[in-house]
């Protein structure tokens, strides 16, 4: 059984820092594409970051650009997404996602989610 177990969210100030977790079990980890997806109340499920299963590619949504950082432990079943300057409109929930993907920016490519890691940012 797949399990994508995220951690790391909680309630940060604007202009703070948090790094989420994703810890995989039940696949072979290095064969995925790992994928974070965000949902903020009231709005549609916005891509995050992808990382290809061997590191080489990364893609950024384009409202994090530049300040949030996927990164990936294939030792550990970890994928892990630092996020650095944030704002209030990075509130949201935060999910990790698991895929053979071809789309990476595309709900629909993945196979596998999480239950998601909440993130508030005060203002």
């Amino acid at each position: 059984q797949v399990q994508l177990v995220e951690s790391g969210g909680g309630l940060v100030q604007a202009g703070g820092s948090l790094r989420l977790s994703c810890a995989a079990s039940g696949l072979t980890f290095s064969r995925y594409t790992m994928g974070w997806f965000r949902q903020a109340p009231g709005k549609e499920r916005e891509f995050v970051s992808a990382m290809s299963r061997s590191s080489g590619m990364t893609s950024y949504g384009d409202s994090v650009k530049g300040r949030f950082t996927i990164s990936r432990d294939n030792a550990k079943n970890t994928v892990y997404l630092q996020m650095n300057s944030l704002n209030p409109e990075d509130t949201a929930v935060y999910t990790c996602a698991a895929g053979t993907v071809a789309a990476p920016a595309v709900p629909n490519s993945y196979d596998y989610w999480g239950q998601g890691t909440q993130v508030t940012v005060s203002s």
